[in-house]
């Protein structure tokens, strides 16, 4: 088998790698670029390969970075199956048909006020596009080996992370490679852990959180601090939160608390379509989580849905104390960045991101100490109190990783290290070479592996 890395090199977005052997040619994960502008551009650049050529897509989840690209693959000739989870097919369903109409919708909002330097402003795809898609999809049961051809053979492992995040384990004749994708946390509030894995020849593993350690703080009373310490001086909590998993989580313990009364008895609203579709999946996929079906129905019950437009834009017209909960999680498109328009600029309001940002968007220089953000096309002063949490991110930490890579009872040929930007990802490295001996390597951009061994 030969290795190219695609995608996810020096940056945590952008997943795709291009497995070829002598019979097949296939891609792990087919995800798009987020962030810096050099890494979007390379969503419309060309590929280093036919599409046409693609057999397979093995996809390891539905986030956005590393599954929305393929509505162009697609788009660009690709005709063949995509294998999956169930739980990562449903996702996909929800998922990538609401990416085609955002950026339908950004190119639009762009042409009317006249601030994109395209003329006109394209979508990267539509949501005519997505929809297509999905009838190349084919969803699997989590341990069920598939044979692609005589020698060429998948499996996918629960990773934890979000509904349907798999492992995948390739194996071409005597040798294993395995893809981690994005891997869960053994405590997360709602996903179970990653299933352990004693042995691979090869291994691709995430670095998301390649240098450091989550925080050991209550994700409940972070959350219980914040809400009313904005609340108390008459200030909106608005919280940029992915639509899968951490929109969850957030109504999950924000339910806890409201129970618990620990909180003021002000609105939660729920601003994103796509994550009610995805929190009502949760009841579904009982076994992959911790929660019971009487949790699942307890997360929704003190949350406001916000279904219309309308809806939402009359969030922003009021500015009485409330909790406002909407995707994305890097405040790069979406509802978002209408409430933050609105509410970033008063000083009792409070923004809190609640996961990683990503070099380049919006999440990423406010919780650097941005003191003014770009917003279709104008500056707006930050005064609203900025907060990270970290606790409540659905990466395993360096630690967390470790102690996932401890169950190995043999020592892979070579470690890829991959997912992260360039300091955490060297920092993996480290400390796997310093903790078990192995062979790493921190991978470049459209580099080339050949898994016999020559470079």
């Amino acid at each position: 088998m030969n290795l190219q890395f695609v995608g996810a090199t020096g940056t945590v977005t952008g997943s795709k790698y291009l497995l070829s052997s002598n019979t097949t040619q296939l891609l792990v994960d087919c995800g798009v670029f987020q962030g810096l502008k050099q890494l979007r551009l390379r969503n419309w650049a060309s590929l280093p390969f036919n599409p046409s050529d693609i057999q397979n897509v093995l996809l390891t989840h539905a986030h956005i970075d590393h599954s929305g690209y393929i509505p162009l693959l697609i788009k660009n000739g690709f005709r063949g199956k995509i294998y999956c989870s169930h739980g990562t097919n449903e996702l996909c369903k929800i998922l990538l048909p609401d990416s085609g109409y955002l950026q339908e919708e950004d190119a639009h909002f762009a042409n009317k006020h006249g601030f994109s330097k395209h003329a006109p402003a394209l979508p990267l795809y539509t949501k005519e596009d997505a929809e297509n898609s999905l009838k190349y999809f084919h969803p699997l049961d989590f341990d069920r080996e598939v044979a692609l051809t005589k020698d060429l053979k998948f499996t996918l492992l629960p990773a934890g992370h979000i509904l349907g995040a798999s492992m995948i384990k390739v194996t071409n004749k005597n040798t294993t490679l395995l893809f981690t994708g994005d891997l869960g946390r053994p405590h997360d509030i709602i996903m179970k852990p990653p299933v352990s894995v004693e042995q691979t020849d090869y291994l691709v593993i995430e670095s998301t959180y390649g240098d450091r350690i989550h925080p050991s703080a209550d994700p409940q009373k972070e959350l219980e601090d914040v809400i009313n310490r904005t609340a108390h001086r008459g200030g909106v909590t608005v919280i940029p939160a992915f639509a899968v998993g951490r929109a969850q989580a957030i109504i999950y313990l924000i339910s806890l608390l409201k129970n618990k009364r620990k909180i003021p008895d002000i609105p939660i609203y729920l601003d994103s379509p796509m994550a009610r579709d995805v929190t009502s999946l949760y009841c579904e996929f009982g076994p992959e989580h911790r929660l019971s079906s009487s949790e699942c129905v307890l997360m929704c019950r003190d949350v406001k849905i916000i279904n219309t437009s309308d809806e939402s834009k009359a969030l922003d017209g009021d500015s009485t104390p409330k909790v406002i909960i909407s995707a994305s999680g890097m405040a790069t498109g979406g509802r978002v960045v209408h409430h933050l328009k609105t509410f970033i600029s008063d000083e009792r309001n409070t923004i809190l991101f609640t996961g990683f940002q990503a070099a380049g968007t919006r999440g990423e220089a406010l919780v650097h100490g941005a003191r003014q953000i770009k917003i279709y096309g104008e500056y707006l002063p930050v005064r609203a109190d900025i907060v990270l949490s970290d606790s409540l991110s659905a990466h395993a930490d360096s630690q967390e990783i470790l102690e996932w890579l401890a169950h190995f009872k043999k020592a892979p040929k070579e470690v890829f290290i991959t997912h992260g930007e360039p300091t955490q990802a060297d920092a993996l490295r480290l400390k796997i070479q310093e903790k078990f001996g192995w062979t790493c390597r921190v991978p470049e951009y459209l580099e080339k592996v050949d898994l016999d061994g020559e470079r």
